[in-house]
This record gives C-alpha cells, structure tokens and sequence, in this order.
C-alpha cells in the first residue's frame, strides 16, 4: 500500500520494483546432455521427424528420455516426448528451450518407442498418432500414488504345462530356455485355452523374463485372468484394457511399467503395454475383428506384437481353434512353425460334426431338410442332447424379425415415410420402422400389392420362441447384443446366441445347433468364409467329445465340410491359395485410400511418379462413397510391400508439406479386402 502522498515517480519507481519482483530470470543450459531430441505431438505426415530442443538447468534432472514435456512449436505450446539426450545438435539455427517438464515419470521407453516407430513405417503412419495408442492420457493423482514395485515380481504358484500335453514340448522348453521361438498353435477342441496361456505365461516368468497375453474383448479376458490368477496369483500379473476407463487404465499402465509383475494380460490396448525384458508375446483368436485398430494408422494387435517379437526377439504365440490366412502364410513363409495336436489326438477330442441333409438316409426320412431352417435331424439331436445338458443354437442375427419381405415377391418392406427396413420386434402388434420407428399397419409392397409379408432373416429372439414351443417346459435362454450370458450351468436347457456370444457351459454343451449357415457365407465381405469357419469352430470346441454339432447349410459347401472334418489348417491352406491367385492380402500389399476424388486422384498421381515400375503398382478404382467421398485401392506384390506403405508416407507428406486441398484416408492392409 501507498500513501496519498506519493508521488507519481515514486509510484511508477514502486511498480517497477513490484514487476521485476515477479519476472524470473531465465535458467541457463546445463551442461551435461544440454540438448533432448524430441517427438513433438503433430500429426502432420511431413513433421513426423524429431525437434531439438535445448534443456534447462533447472528442467535437467526431470528431462530424461521416455518423460513428457511441453514445448514451443509453430507459436503453440504442445505437448511431446524426449526421446534422448544429446551433447550437440545438427541443427545450425537457434534452438527453443523446452518450456516444461510435465511429469518425471518415463512412460515411453525406448523399447516401446522403437515398437511405435516400426508401426508408423508398416501402416504408412505417423508417430505421433501410435504413441496416442501406446501410452494413455495422464493422471497425475495416479503418479502420486504409493506405486512402488521395489520388489521383485513373485514367482509363479505352478509351472505344470498340463494343458500343453497333447502338443510338441519344444516350444515351451525354448521359452524356459529364453530363446525366441515363433509357433501357430491350433489348440484340439475343448482345451481350456485360458489355463494353456497362462501356464507359458509361468514358464516364461519363471525364466525371468515378462509375458504379454492378449484376447479379443472383456469376457474372454476376464476368463484368462481367472486362469492367471490361479497359476501366477492375484499379485503376478497386470491387467491392462481400454474397458477399465481412463484412471484405472493409467494406474494398470503405471503398474507394468514399473514392474510389479512381469506378466500383462488384456486386449487390443494392451499391444504396446511395457512389459520389462520381455520373452513371450501371445495372442488368441487373432482373426476377432476387434484386434483392428478403429484409430490411425489403424494398425492390428497381430502384427504389433509380431513386430515386438522381430525386434525385441522374444517368442510369440498365436492360437486359436481356427486358423486365419495370416497364420497360414506365416507357417507358408517359415517365420513361424506349427504347433498342433496329432490326429488321433484332435479326433478323440472333437465332437460328431455333421450337415443337415447330407446323406440319402437324411433326406429319405425328411425330403425337406435342405431347404428347412430346423430340419428333424436337428430337433433329434437337440432332444437327445437335453437329456443330459444344455443345448447351444447359434443364429447369425439377434433381435426377433430384423427384417421383412414381401410374401408374394420378396421385395424389402420399407416404410412409407422414410424409406426404412420394416422390422418385427415382438410377437404381437403390427411391424414398425427401423429408422423411424412408424408403425406400418397398413402397409401394402408397391410392387405387387401384397399386405402380407415374412421374415427375410430370423433372429435369436423369435427362434428362442420357436424352441421354447417345440421345447414346453424348458428354459430357454438368449445371449447376445446387450444380454450376452458369460456361463451357464450344466443343467438341461436351450442357449441360443448370435456368433461370439456364446456361454460357456460348466462341463461343456451336449450338443449345438448352428443355423442359417448360408447368412454367414454370404455376407458382402472378402473374409466372409474364413469368418464362418471360425465362429462355427469356436461354437463347436465348446461341446464335449462325447456330443453332437449340427450344421444347417448345403452340405456341398468348403467351409462346411471344413468343420466336419475339423481341419482349420486345410481350410486355411486353401484360402491362401485363392488369395494367392485372385492378387488379394496376405498374398498382396493393399491400401486403401478414402477422400474426395480431387485428393484421392493427387495421391494417386503422385504414388505413380515416386514408386518404381519394378513395385508393380495396380489401381482399383476410385468408386464412388458416396456425393463427396471416393475410395480408391492401390496394391503391389508382397515383397514390394515396404516400399509402397513408404511412397504413400512421402507422397502424403508432399501434400501436406503443400497445403494440398482435402484430406486422404489411408488404410494399409484393409479388413475388408483380405
């Protein structure tokens, strides 16, 4: 305070003195390491490169590698990560200190940032955008909890390898060996698959080195946690998963970076988790669409841990009752070597697998069992098996009636007002609108006419009705969409679930009916046989040997008999060669590039004029999307593989170094065409 008195040069003297008061000074540069090269966080394909930064004294304790921080870059504060500290830089301008330090703690480490770099390259990506998929958001109540893992992790409660008895041990002993051997392994039908990666997981814990498990989605890691639980203990392993939410996933991350277990389990978000000195990458089912990033540069859990397991070179696992083409062309190209039970083995353990309709005894006793969506045979072996437990009826769709046709013509029932699917959700009451919810009493096909119509598909709801009338006096339970059932008890009783939702039974199913094959093999998707398979055998390793499967379909269909001969591998080796000779993934490089036709036409131009004749570039189209939207593919033989997800980063640079006009989509290895 002043007093009246004051004059004005004494007040102005005054505010100096308060403002120089409050100005600090600048820190000097230290002089060990003085610069820290670093990721800033821009996702500008032609800024995908590492920024030198100077450090400064006070900021030289906390900038280590692997930290965040934030710096001054293009007149914003943004944030980034250092990536290591340097005596000198090559840079001949002026440098920019770093502004500040965001947290101490090293969450990316070098491993992990090696990994994101590799990924980057394979998918055509930037940095950047990987890091945003390796390392969660900060929390910083959580870094100041009383996390220390000062201990070494415990050892594991067992290292019985029970579960791997039916196969060759010499994977296995060359992880207790710590080598870096790669297998395909086709587990025999029924094996508790959890229990199996749990105890390679021990195995390789009890070497001394980490393990990574990864799985499609919540249930299945909620029943390999049970198995980890049982063989490491609650205490020797993480679980690390997108569904835990932001605080619980930050806590999970801190808590295998700072080592208080060497073994993580969890799924697609768990690719890049920092598990120290790691030995064994495992994955199961790796044909679940739901290992597909949704995020830039889109890249899938697969092919992160195969690249772990190259770099790293630890050793890697991919099971699964099925196959996928990729495994086959991995066996094909020998990175990695089959793991599969003899036979005999798969034989004694399989059910009686067989096709509605199949033999001339069939159709003599029901003319219509081809055609019939529940033929007798099925009725058969479901009232043969609800003697002595439940039954499993997979139905491709969930919902009661998800569409309807006309009865007469079988042209698509559409609403009046908007345009929309009419559909039946229920058994009583006229059919509504799917899009605006309308009721369509009233409604007549304005092709011939017709009020009536049926069902296009029957979902799990109106065939668990179905059943239930068949079946008076039993329960009958659904599982899919919203309700999908995790167990259900040995007891008898009709389980009907859509593809992936299925239970699992205490002791196993006495029988499954698979219906309406033809739905799964004839959606509009290049995998779709591959797909059908999968979920069939899945299905299927859920009955016990001494059970029953039946399969709604034409009996003449590859993918079908696959399943009755259960050969995962033969229906596999097959499909790579079709891929092989129609130039499709794996057996091809694919990208595909989605954007107005303007951008997506530059690019391609450009991928022209920098990929040499010798990649032997091919373009599929672009078609249109939609008014604005085209997509395009470009492909080139497997070995050029490298060279175009590298021409698409440098021709994506380009224009956005150029401030190109609209933005281009790009999608290395596409779900959809392989």
């Amino acid at each position: 305070m002043t007093s009246n008195g004051d004059s004005p040069e004494q007040l102005t003297l005054l505010r100096d003195t308060v403002r120089k008061s409050r100005t600090k000074e600048p820190a000097g540069i230290t002089s060990a390491l003085p610069v820290a090269r670093i990721a800033v966080d821009v996702s500008l394909p032609h800024l995908d490169r590492t920024f030198d930064y100077l450090v400064p004294d006070d900021l030289a304790e906390a900038a280590q590698p692997g930290v965040r921080v934030k710096v001054r870059f293009a007149g914003k504060d943004l944030d980034g990560f250092v990536l290591e500290r340097l005596e000198s830089s090559d840079h001949e301008g002026k440098l920019s200190r770093i502004r500040k330090v965001v947290s101490p703690e090293q969450v990316l480490t070098p491993e992990i940032a090696d990994l994101c770099r590799a990924v980057a390259d394979r998918y055509a990506g930037v940095f950047a955008d990987v890091t945003r998929l390796a390392v969660p958001p900060r929390h910083a109540k959580v870094e100041g909890e009383a996390l220390r893992c000062d201990q070494p992790a415990p050892p594991p409660l067992s290292t019985s390898r029970s579960e791997w008895s039916s196969y060759p041990s010499g994977f296995l002993d060359a992880v207790g060996r710590s080598e870096a051997p790669r297998a395909i392994w086709t587990a025999v039908p029924g094996a508790d698959w959890a229990l199996a990666f749990a105890q390679a997981a021990a195995v390789c814990a009890a070497s001394g080195r980490g393990a990574l498990l990864l799985v499609p989605d919540a249930r299945d890691l909620d029943r390999l946690a049970a198995a980890c639980t049982t063989v490491l203990g609650a205490n020797g392993f993480v679980t690390l998963s997108a569904d835990l939410g932001p605080t619980a996933r930050y806590r999970a991350f801190l808590a295998a970076l700072r080592g208080c277990a060497r073994v993580v389990i969890g799924t697609r978000a768990a690719a890049f988790a920092p598990v120290a000195n790691l030995g064994l990458v495992a994955l199961w089912d790796d044909g679940d669409d739901s290992y597909a990033e949704p995020r830039a540069p889109y890249p899938h859990a697969r092919e992160v841990l195969l690249l772990r397991a190259y770099r790293q070179q630890c050793a890697a696992l991919l099971g699964g009752f099925a196959r996928s083409v990729e495994d086959a062309t991995l066996l094909e190209s020998g990175f990695a070597a089959e793991l599969i039970a003899d036979r005999s083995v798969i034989r004694a353990a399989a059910p009686a697998v067989h096709i509605a309709g199949e033999s001339d005894t069939d159709l003599a006793r029901d003319p219509g069992a081809r055609a019939a969506r529940l033929p007798h045979r099925a009725f058969e072996i479901a009232r043969e098996g609800l003697r002595s437990g439940p039954v499993l009826v997979q139905v491709p769709r969930a919902g009661y009636l998800p569409s309807l046709v006309c009865q007469t013509c079988r042209a698509p029932s559409r609403c009046a007002t908007c345009g929309g699917t009419l559909r039946r959700t229920g058994g009583a009451g006229p059919p509504s609108c799917s899009i605006c919810g309308r009721p369509a009493a009233d409604h007549r096909c304005p092709e011939c006419g017709d009020t009536r119509m049926r069902a296009a598909v029957v979902g799990a709801r109106r065939t668990a009705e179905e059943l239930g009338r068949a079946f008076p006096g039993l329960v009958v339970r659904t599982s899919g969409g919203d309700n999908v059932l995790d167990v259900v008890p040995d007891k008898p009783a009709l389980i009907v679930s859509t593809p992936g939702a299925e239970p699992v039974a205490e002791g196993g199913y006495s029988a499954a009916l698979l219906l309406d094959t033809w739905l799964m093999l004839a959606r509009p998707h290049l995998r779709a046989p591959e797909e059908a398979v999968r979920r069939w055998l899945n299905a299927a390793a859920l009955v016990r040997a001494d059970g029953a499967v039946i399969l709604v379909g034409e009996p003449s269909a590859l993918p079908l008999q696959a399943v009755v001969r259960w050969s995962p591998e033969g229906f596999a080796a097959r499909e790579v060669e079709e891929r092989r000779a129609a130039r499709l993934a794996p057996a091809a490089k694919l990208a595909e590039l989605t954007g107005s036709s303007e951008a997506v036409t530059d690019l391609i131009g450009r991928l022209r004029q920098l990929l040499p004749a010798t990649a032997g570039l091919e373009v599929l189209g672009p078609v249109d999307v939609d008014d604005e939207t085209v997509r395009a593919v470009v492909r080139t033989p497997r070995a050029a593989g490298s060279a175009l997800a590298r021409t698409l980063k440098e021709a994506q640079s380009a224009r956005s170094a150029k401030k190109n006009p609209g933005s281009v989509r790009v999608q290395v290895d596409p779900p959809s065409f392989g």
